[in-house]
């Protein structure tokens, strides 16, 4: 890519301000696209650096209860991926923050691969995390995803040997996502050990989540990752709050603790 995504400009500024980053994660459409839309910029102003926006699918087996509930009722609401489009381009007409797509494959191939991209790029998404796409099969995904300017995050779990790490951070761009097994108020050694596994293959940004709900977790877990995923935590808390602006508000507020937790470190 000529030109830096948004995504690529947040990790450059954040590592020239020598800060970490936190990512939020949403599932578009819960419960409404207008509620979405509105999350999304809260969490924006709310100091959050990067927001992964969940495509909504009938099977996200790989997801916790959580976040397959946010799925179902976003699909109940009615969200198809041209609604889901619309609403990413209003997002941009009011904030400027970098969206990552984060799917299963089946969704984006229910139109040719090509015009799914074209989709994202043109409504001014970042780019894509497929999370049931293998290295192996990524290569001609990300060509298409590459020529629409799109960044393609891979995924590194901790059963992946260092030859896999390899070949996923190789395939990747904009950041790795590497998955915890657990969060806990101290970081577990193994998400250590594969945060490290990864830095040392690659010069991309790494960032680690999975199971990080509090505070003091995503501090722990920013000692170690140049940025620090929060999904579940963050969808349970919008979705106990009030379908009000001030519930909304009183969820990003609490969001906001988290972004305090991870700038200080």
């Amino acid at each position: 890519m000529c030109n830096a995504t948004r995504m690529e400009a947040c990790f450059a500024r954040l590592r020239a301000e020598g800060r970490k980053g936190l990512i939020a994660y949403v599932t578009g459409g819960d419960p409404s696209l207008a509620a979405t839309e509105d999350i999304v910029v809260r969490l924006a102003a709310a100091g959050v650096d990067l927001i992964e926006l969940g495509v909504p699918f009938s099977d996200p087996l790989a997801d916790g209860p959580v976040i397959q509930q946010a799925a179902a009722r976003a699909l109940a609401a009615g969200v198809t991926w041209r609604k889901l489009m619309s609403a990413v381009a209003r997002i941009r007409q009011r904030s400027d923050v970098p969206l990552l797509l984060f799917s299963y494959l089946n969704p984006l191939l229910a139109r040719a691969f090509e015009q799914t991209a074209a989709d994202a790029a043109a409504a001014g998404a970042d780019g894509f995390l497929i999370l049931d796409l293998p290295v192996e099969e990524a290569a001609p995904f990300n060509v298409i995803l590459e020529r629409h300017g799109l960044n393609h995050v891979g995924l590194v779990t901790p059963t992946s040997p260092a030859s896999r790490i390899r070949k996923i951070v190789g395939a990747s761009s904009g950041f790795v996502y590497c998955v915890s097994r657990e969060g806990q108020q101290q970081l577990a050694p193994a998400a250590l050990r594969l945060v490290r596994a990864t830095r040392r293959l690659t010069r991309l940004p790494v960032a680690l989540g999975f199971g990080i709900s509090t505070p003091a977790q995503a501090a722990a877990a920013a000692q170690a990752a140049d940025a620090v995923v929060v999904g579940s935590a963050i969808v349970d808390r919008f979705a106990r709050a009030p379908r009000t602006a001030a519930g909304r508000a009183a969820a990003a507020r609490w969001v906001a603790t988290l972004v305090r937790a991870v700038h200080r470190v």
